[in-house]
């Protein structure tokens, strides 16, 4: 007669069970504390600041009577260089806030189109109107990423020296506009006189 031998059966430690639990709520608050931190999440900090801008040579939007956007667009202006898509909702929302801005001629307004078909493009434009001096075409996204672009909308403070002075991730806002960027485009404006 053989005898069986049974495994020893432990009790499973209490700990054990919560432990998933215990750290899920741990990241759950971690993950609030920084949502409630009050932190402005338009404001991303990015290395290209205080940096000359990239190197850009992108064609014209085809059927557009507008130049496409290179560095020498930078020189002796104050530039927004704006980053839209017509098939981004977001790019939509702002589109209003990019037209008021380009009322204001002591500065020039450039957009860079990314990953989007011209005639999109076009009818994005024709729709809503055309605040933009020069259009340049990122079909790739390849300028994109050298700008350090996270997604879009993105617009970017050029100076008149070229260097990039201030980002601004997300839609522009009127209160967004009023409250951040006209300061920083006035700031621009009054250091390159």
């Amino acid at each position: 007669m053989t005898t069986e031998i049974q495994p020893e059966k432990r009790p499973v430690s209490k700990l054990f069970v919560f432990l998933p639990l215990a750290i899920f709520l741990a990241l759950a608050g971690i993950f609030l504390m920084q949502l409630l931190s009050g932190r402005d999440i338009s404001t991303v900090p990015s290395a290209l600041l205080g940096e000359p801008a990239p190197e850009t040579n992108l064609p014209p939007l085809e059927g557009m009577l507008l130049p496409g956007l290179d560095s020498t667009k930078f020189s002796g202006k104050v530039t927004l260089v704006n980053v839209w898509g017509s098939w981004c909702a977001p790019c939509r929302e702002e589109h209003p806030v990019l037209m008021a801005l380009a009322q204001d001629k002591r500065f020039e307004i450039a957009g860079l189109n990314y990953k989007d078909q011209p005639e999109n493009a076009r009818r994005f434009l024709g729709d809503l109107g055309n605040p933009f001096t020069a259009i340049g075409v990122d079909p790739v996204g390849r300028t994109a990423i050298d700008w350090g672009v996270y997604g879009v909308p993105e617009t970017f403070l050029v100076g008149r020296d070229g260097k990039i002075l201030f980002k601004h991730v997300g839609p522009l806002t009127v209160d967004a506009t009023q409250r951040v960027l006209l300061p920083e485009i006035e700031k621009a404006l009054a250091a390159s006189q």
